[in-house]
């Protein structure tokens, strides 16, 4: 049976994209976060965060706590467990971005999609 946990390098790497993008100190962005330094570093260490600290960490980052899980188990039941259609993942987030008008995201659907089907057609 397939067992689902937190993809840890994963929530820290884009807690890291976020505060190199803010020129934040690990310090700064735990302050800004509302956490504490040491949970940061936890994750940096590989360890799991305690379940508010997950809970904070994905609100300030807007971002669905289902981005970080990872599945692990049976190979062969997460092959047959696939995957959701990219676009159908992507088309809300591009919808809930204020900077992009209706032009905007119809372009990058249609970019996003065509790249889909080339590397389908590659693979």
């Amino acid at each position: 049976m397939a067992k689902t946990t937190i993809d840890t390098a994963l929530l820290y790497a884009t807690l890291d994209a976020a505060r190199q993008e803010r020129g934040l100190s690990w310090r700064g962005l735990a302050k800004e976060i509302g956490v504490s330094p040491s949970l940061l570093s936890r994750l940096g260490n590989g360890l799991k965060p305690d379940t508010d600290g997950f809970a904070t960490l994905v609100a300030w980052l807007k971002l669905p706590a289902e981005e970080f899980f990872s599945a692990q188990g049976d190979q062969r039941q997460l092959a047959e467990a696939g995957q959701p259609d990219l676009m159908a993942q992507l088309a809300p987030l591009l919808r809930a971005r204020k900077d992009l008008n209706e032009t905007d995201i119809k372009y990058l659907e249609q970019v996003i999609g065509a790249t889909i089907a080339r590397a389908r057609a590659q693979g």
